[in-house]
């Protein structure tokens, strides 16, 4: 989205529903991400949170009416000009249905009827409310519209009832409005495969093998690709991170797992980029039970080679990009320059995970990018930074 160098700006709408403490968070989560954040709130929702609250979040008053609003005599047209994104949350079954039928009795419903820019809304509410025939009726219709209409959770309501109706979690909800704020089309069309995480292989039903790979750098190569506009399968080992939006994430557990759902995704792919920390050895066997040190030679566990992901992805890829990561603790890029040639990859991204700043789990990485032409090396830089210098030059490879 083209912002002409500035701070992207959301207008953050807050209906009459008890998850409207909730969007104090939303806003606080968008301003950490750069965003300029102002607030338009229903009549219902002043109920639940008070406008005080907002304005002291964002220093600018509320847009809670039409009428006598200081900073500009036609409030609801020029926040719709002023925003790039006017996202509801939480958006109650009301003014869902208003929206979805063109009312406009009242700021927030003005606003987003004159808007210019794209609308996303977050609905919570009763399950029975939701499941209605006419929310979803409604839904449809939004949907239609190119609205952007974020599922919800399911679980147990502040009514008591359980289903479907909770608002999303406010990060999911921050994910999915700061991807549209910087969406392009640079890769639009295009299938990505990324791995991402360590895999666990396991000894017996409690014990396994695994390393402290937290998957972070390949979640972030995920959310990039995705916000370019490509079609992303992230294939994923175990880690505690949260789905990046518009991905489609394929959980995995072992290296023989992950082996057989990338070569899988690969069948369609146009690159690959494998960000996974692999495990290099698996046991031979996996007991059934939980071996005891004492008599069943748990000292002793056999183990046998994984199969080589970023060898058979290079292998096979033709003309197709396969970038393949080199982590190490000592000649580093010696081991990319032998990694780039035995597996057969376009680049290597070698990463010394000796360094505070740029090993497993940290939010830093200090990357060198290496192919059989140079070797370009980048200082310490968020893993969110790397994430699109790695996708830059992958643009230029497709």
């Amino acid at each position: 989205m083209e912002t002409e160098g500035r701070a992207p700006r959301v207008l953050v709408g807050v209906t009459g529903c008890i998850a409207a403490y909730k969007a104090c968070e939303v806003v606080r989560l968008l301003q950490k991400a750069g965003c300029e954040v102002r607030v338009c709130m229903t009549e219902g929702g002043e109920h639940f949170v008070a406008k005080a609250t907002f304005e002291a979040l964002t220093r600018y008053p509320v847009l809670d009416s039409l009428f006598s609003f200081e900073p500009t005599a036609i409030p609801h047209i020029d926040s719709a000009e002023w925003a790039d994104l006017q996202l509801i949350v939480p958006c109650t079954a009301n003014v869902l249905a208003k929206i979805a039928h063109g009312i406009a009795d009242d700021a927030l419903s003005s606003t987003v009827l004159a808007a210019v820019s794209p609308v996303m809304v977050a609905p919570a509410m009763n399950v029975h409310m939701w499941q209605n025939p006419a929310t979803q009726e409604n839904v449809q219709t939004l949907t239609r519209r190119g609205i952007q209409v974020l599922t919800p959770a399911s679980g147990y309501l502040a009514c008591g009832d359980i289903g479907e109706g909770k608002l999303p979690p406010v990060d999911q909800i921050a994910e999915a409005a700061l991807s549209v704020l910087y969406a392009n089309d640079a890769l639009k069309g295009k299938r990505l495969l990324i791995t991402a995480g360590p895999t666990h292989e396991a000894i017996d039903p409690v014990r396994y093998i695994a390393n402290a790979s937290s998957g972070k750098m390949g979640y972030a190569l995920a959310r990039e690709a995705a916000r370019r506009g490509a079609e992303v399968t992230l294939v994923t080992g175990p880690v505690s991170l949260k789905a990046p939006y518009g991905v489609k994430v394929v959980p995995v557990v072992s290296a023989q797992d992950m082996y057989e759902a990338a070569l899988s995704a690969w069948q369609e792919s146009d690159c690959a980029i494998c960000a996974a920390a692999v495990a290099d050895y698996t046991p031979k066997e996996h007991a059934d039970h939980k071996l005891k040190k004492s008599h069943e030679h748990l000292d002793r566990v056999e183990l046998v080679e994984t199969k080589d992901i970023l060898a058979a992805l290079g292998a096979s890829k033709g003309t197709r990009p396969v970038i393949g990561f080199a982590a190490e603790t000592n000649d580093v890029l010696d081991y990319a320059k032998r990694k780039l040639q035995t597996k057969q990859a376009t680049m290597i991204v070698a990463n010394d995970v000796s360094r505070q700043d740029s090993t497993f789990g940290s939010d830093t990485d200090r990357v060198s990018f290496v192919t059989d032409a140079d070797i370009e090396e980048m200082p310490v830089l968020p893993k969110s930074e790397v994430a699109s210098r790695i996708l830059d030059k992958i643009q230029t490879l497709l």
